[in-house]
């Protein structure tokens, strides 16, 4: 027990101290870029959010013109003891599955990133499965978490070490040269913990904060509503705590993904949030460094029933809205596109000045 609680104080302070590293944006930067875009031969803000994404990217990284070529989609795979409770149209056996399909290259994410020029990056975090390939990257904590219906998800030491291994990941991508990240996961089960984070720090229901997941039927749907209920009453996490809540409503790749978001913060690097179970884990990197915020942005608006509302909570703007709900990182790596859009107009367009144009 003396051990257990050192480890986790030890795991608790390098998580400080990652946070720690987290810094406002740079506002001379981003006046640069404001004053850039007032100089370009269009109306004040008529590009509407691709001038609020290159202010932003002026402001994370403190360049009017950063190279952010090398883009890592991070899909963090794990499977959830809360499937046992049938609230999922697929099962747990998809998990180990998709990571295969991720790694051969298969996958809808896969084919979006290289549309992108991104990478895709799977770490297997908590996959309930023996899972060998050259391309993995192998972090496994637990097989799966525990039925959040009947106790917690995962000790908190475990929480937090599955915190880390997002940021470690991170690290390392970074030292490879990797200048923008993106969430994605894999995980049959996910969007039950997802609504169970998502109503204990918002404070609402269950019932408001639950969708239909893999597009489950009424009957089902009402049971994945009570299982939360159930998870919720069970476990009392603390929504002061974000540790507290993720150990036991939460996912061990939720967990991940929130160091992910605050590992590439910590390196001043862009973060694209991808849909409902990548915005939990936003939601929880927002709890845990409040400053994480400034560098994510919103890549779209699922089709998940509650996911405008978690958008809400995290105080983002989605990009784009195109009705889907895959998860995977599938949005976010579509609006890798929008973000390029942003950089050229940035660097390719004229002002009034160079083009002889008359201002306003």
């Amino acid at each position: 027990m003396v051990e257990n609680q050192a480890n986790e104080r030890d795991l608790h302070s390098k998580l400080m101290e990652m946070i720690g590293r987290v810094e406002p944006l740079n506002e001379e930067a981003m006046k640069r870029a404001d004053q850039h875009l007032l100089n370009l031969t269009k109306p004040p803000g008529s590009l509407g959010k691709l001038e609020d994404i290159a202010t932003q990217l002026a402001g994370i990284t403190g360049e009017l013109h950063p190279d952010l070529s090398r883009k890592a989609i991070v899909v963090m795979a794990a499977d959830h003891g809360v499937c046992e409770e049938g609230v999922s149209a697929f099962p747990a056996e998809v998990t180990p599955q998709m990571v295969l399909n991720f790694l051969a290259g298969g996958a809808a994410v896969n084919v979006l990133a290289r549309q992108a020029g991104a990478d895709v990056r799977c770490v297997d975090i908590g996959v309930n499965a023996e899972l060998s390939h050259p391309q993995l990257i192998s972090r496994k904590l637990m097989n799966g978490t525990c039925n959040i219906a009947k106790g917690p998800a995962m000790s908190r030491e475990t929480a937090i070490e599955a915190v880390l291994v997002g940021i470690k990941v991170v690290e390392q991508l970074w030292q490879d040269g990797y200048r923008m990240f993106a969430t994605g996961d894999m995980g049959i089960g996910n969007t039950t913990a997802s609504s169970a984070v998502l109503a204990v720090l918002s404070g609402g229901s269950p019932e408001d904060a639950t969708g239909r997941g893999t597009g489950i039927n009424d009957e089902r749907f009402a049971h994945k509503m009570a299982i939360i209920r159930r998870a919720i009453e069970t476990n009392e996490p603390n929504s002061a705590d974000p540790i507290d809540v993720l150990s036991k409503v939460g996912g061990l790749e939720i967990a991940g993904l929130a160091g992910v978001i605050i590992g590439a913060a910590a390196h001043r690097c862009p973060v694209v949030i991808d849909g409902f179970i990548s915005s939990a884990a936003a939601l929880l990197a927002a709890a845990l460094c409040e400053n994480s915020v400034h560098y994510m942005i919103g890549s779209h608006l699922s089709n998940e029933r509650a996911h405008g509302q978690l958008l809400k909570e995290i105080g983002l703007s989605p990009v784009i809205h195109l009705s889907m709900r895959l998860g995977e990182g599938t949005g976010a790596a579509l609006c890798f596109h929008f973000i390029e859009a942003a950089q050229r107009i940035m660097s390719e367009m004229a002002t009034f000045d160079s083009a002889g144009v008359s201002r306003g």
